[in-house]
């Protein structure tokens, strides 16, 4: 049913017949039993274990359950890559990917405004084999320059200190906050409104005094970010969206 593709300690991919997704098995030590889910953010099918349990019997669990898997991969949107032609959001605006070839003295991507009912359009030049890549570092450093932004702003309202900021493709969490005041983000917030990347900013910012998502931690949020409500729905809405970009594998 199975091919094996890769093994480390703790975790072993697999490749299965009539799953069109990476099937990943986690042997967890405190785990009591098989359990199965489909990760919408890594687009990967994770099946955990028992750390008494053997990989051939999770082969047999995978193998009862596949009809559920594959009903459950349908509701995962196919990924979209940074190509020529293709629509991406930033800050929550829809944005036409151009890639324009070597042409001297233009910058490495340019924001040009939609006209005539055209989207607006994010033309990249360069080589177009390294087109994805240079997009994706071009959206990285836009999702650092507004993350720096408003962590600052929130930090100065909240009279609190970040130590350092960091923007990583992360697939766990929006966000996250060290005891050692570090702060990361994924990049991808950059494709999100400007609501929603100033929300989570706001929350990571408030974890610098507050490690928990308690009452205090909560009004320390809503004092220096009104709108948390409206961008809380938005990320458990259409957050998850966000990680079909690039997600092919085309710009990592």
């Amino acid at each position: 049913m199975s091919r094996h593709i890769a093994k480390a300690a703790s975790i072993k991919l697999l490749k299965v017949d009539g799953i069109h997704a990476p099937v990943e098995i986690r042997r967890h030590p405190t785990a009591r039993r098989l359990t199965l889910r489909v990760s919408r953010t890594q687009r990967s099918v994770i099946l955990t274990i028992p750390r008494n349990s053997d990989f051939q019997e999770a082969d047999r669990f995978l193998e009862r359950s596949i009809d559920w898997v594959r009903e459950r991969l349908k509701g995962v949107p196919e990924p979209v890559s940074f190509a020529s032609g293709v629509c991406i959001p930033l800050r929550g605006v829809p944005q036409e990917i151009a890639f324009a070839g070597p042409v001297a003295g233009r910058p490495i991507v340019e924001v040009f405004p939609g006209h005539q009912g055209r989207a607006p359009r994010l033309v990249v030049t360069g080589a177009v084999e390294h087109a994805p890549r240079r997009l994706k570092d071009w959206l990285v450093a836009e999702a650092a320059r507004d993350l720096d932004a408003r962590v600052a702003y929130h930090a100065k309202n909240l009279k609190l200190r970040a130590r350092r900021l960091t923007v990583r493709d992360q697939k766990s969490r929006w966000g996250s906050c060290s005891s050692a005041g570090q702060l990361s983000f994924s990049w991808r917030l950059i494709l999100a409104p400007r609501l929603v990347l100033d929300y989570v900013a706001a929350h990571e910012v408030a974890h610098l005094a507050e490690m928990n998502h308690g009452p205090r931690f909560w009004r320390l949020v809503k004092a220096t970010m009104p709108a948390l409500d409206e961008a809380k729905v938005w990320l458990r809405c259409h957050g998850a969206e966000l990680y079909r970009y690039g997600a092919d594998g085309s710009s990592d």
